[in-house]
């Protein structure tokens, strides 16, 4: 079995029937977190509800965080997918990326479990060890600035979007563990999208 220490990114799909199965793999492991914590989620259980052999599990997921990592990577394109076919909702950008975090932030709710098996996977990996981790904070940062309506960013720009990032995954997990209420949570997340993005480039000019 190979160990997490092992630098690799999830192994590629490069066919039509490969793809189908690696999906069918994280949409069980998808599964499986909504319905128990974390660490009840066995990998025999996925390859089992996938249809896969489990050597072919690992080998495109050589731990239980690579694997939700990949989960978390999934579920952040979809949201992406999904925000990208709406029209934006305000010409400011900190609405746009509030509204945009919002909806993130209500569909992780929806499934606790699964927010927090994906949030604890990313916590804990390395990017020297869990190559696909990076690309958490990367689609998520190209995602706000999508929605912030910025295609060429500046180096504040992106410092901005990753703070907000980093801010709102401390929100989501305050909100996990009980340590603050949803509207709570909304609120902190609304004044934060205030405070920090108030001089992005594309910002109104204030008077």
């Amino acid at each position: 079995m190979p160990r997490i220490s092992e630098a690799r990114d999830a192994a590629e799909p490069s066919s039509v029937e490969q793809r189908a199965r690696h999906g069918r793999m994280l949409d069980a492991a998808a599964q499986l977190a909504s319905e128990k914590d974390l660490e009840r989620v066995q990998m025999h259980e996925v390859a089992k509800l996938a249809g896969v052999a489990i050597g072919t599990l690992y080998r495109y997921f050589p731990s239980k965080t690579h694997l939700f990592v990949a989960v978390m990577v999934d579920q952040i394109d979809q949201m992406a997918g999904g925000f990208a076919r709406r029209p934006r909702t305000s010409d400011i950008p900190a609405d746009s990326v509030y509204d945009v975090l919002l909806r993130a932030n209500r569909a992780l709710m929806r499934r606790p479990k699964l927010a927090t098996a994906m949030i604890q996977s990313a916590a804990s990996s390395n990017a020297a060890t869990i190559p696909d981790v990076a690309k958490i904070d990367r689609n998520f940062e190209t995602m706000l600035l999508r929605s912030a309506g910025i295609s060429e960013p500046t180096v504040h720009d992106t410092t901005v979007i990753r703070l907000t990032v980093s801010l709102w995954f401390g929100l989501i997990q305050a909100g996990l563990n009980g340590r603050a209420s949803i509207p709570e949570t909304e609120s902190d997340l609304r004044t934060a999208c205030d405070l920090l993005m108030v001089d992005l480039s594309n910002a109104p000019s204030r008077v």
